[in-house]
């Protein structure tokens, strides 16, 4: 493992600053995204009223300019000519990660093909909170995201059937049935782990099969922002 730098604060520059926030858990922003959203010229935000909860916490009065799918287009080349002004921005989505399943990485694809300096500060992410208390196979996974919701679902499930590494998923709680439903129906029984309300107060990580959660979550409203973590596909014939 590399060595521990010192804890001394950049100075902010000219370039694009991919910040990760927090997932739930407020204590869980780090002091290095503090002092970069503190310090920066303007902050893209997927929702600005979600972030300014955020901000608020730590007394950071930065101002922000909205930035979500709906208007990428309009929005990605406006704020490429701010970093060309020498400007400092930081990205940043409503939770976790940014780029991770959100329209981010558009913005980062334009400052890298402007030649614009992108700084990664990482932090919080739902898919390697999952993963570290999931007690499933951490040395080679695959995250998908969210499976689409109609066209090109069960093709993808069914292309995920052989998938050999560990599967990471979204999922949201009104199609947290169906989907252990089809999942069970097409790749058999396999270990799984559902993480819920990952840092926040109602926290709950199930350890259990797709057959045991399918079980767990009969004639239940789950609520809450969900990670699906399960097992790759075994080769048969050599487990046998």
């Amino acid at each position: 493992m590399p060595g521990l730098g010192n804890v001394t604060m950049e100075t902010i520059e000219q370039a694009l600053y991919v910040v990760a926030t927090p997932i739930g858990n407020l204590a869980d922003m780090t002091y290095r995204a503090v002092h970069i959203l503190s310090g920066v010229d303007l902050i893209a935000a997927e929702d600005t009223r979600t972030t300014s909860v955020l901000l608020n916490h730590y007394n950071i009065r930065t101002p922000m300019k909205s930035y979500h799918a709906r208007n990428v287009a309009q929005q990605t080349p406006l704020l490429i000519d701010l970093l060309k002004q020498s400007k400092s921005l930081a990205l940043v989505s409503d939770a976790g990660t940014p780029t991770i399943s959100d329209p981010g990485y558009h913005l980062v694809r334009a400052a890298v093909e402007a030649d614009i300096r992108v700084i990664p500060i990482p932090g919080a992410s739902a898919v390697l909170a999952a993963l570290m208390a999931g007690g499933l196979p951490t040395h080679n996974f695959v995250f998908e995201g969210f499976l689409p919701q109609k066209k090109g679902r069960h093709t993808k499930i069914a292309r995920l059937a052989e998938e050999s590494r560990t599967i990471v998923l979204y999922e949201s709680p009104h199609r947290i049935h169906k989907t252990v439903d089809q999942l069970l129906e097409a790749w058999g029984d396999r270990p799984c782990v559902m993480a819920r309300e990952l840092t926040k107060k109602f926290e709950t990580i199930h350890h259990t099969t797709l057959s045991g959660l399918q079980h767990h979550i009969r004639d239940k409203k789950v609520k809450g922002e969900l990670v699906l973590v399960i097992h790759g596909a075994t080769d048969k014939k050599n487990s046998s």
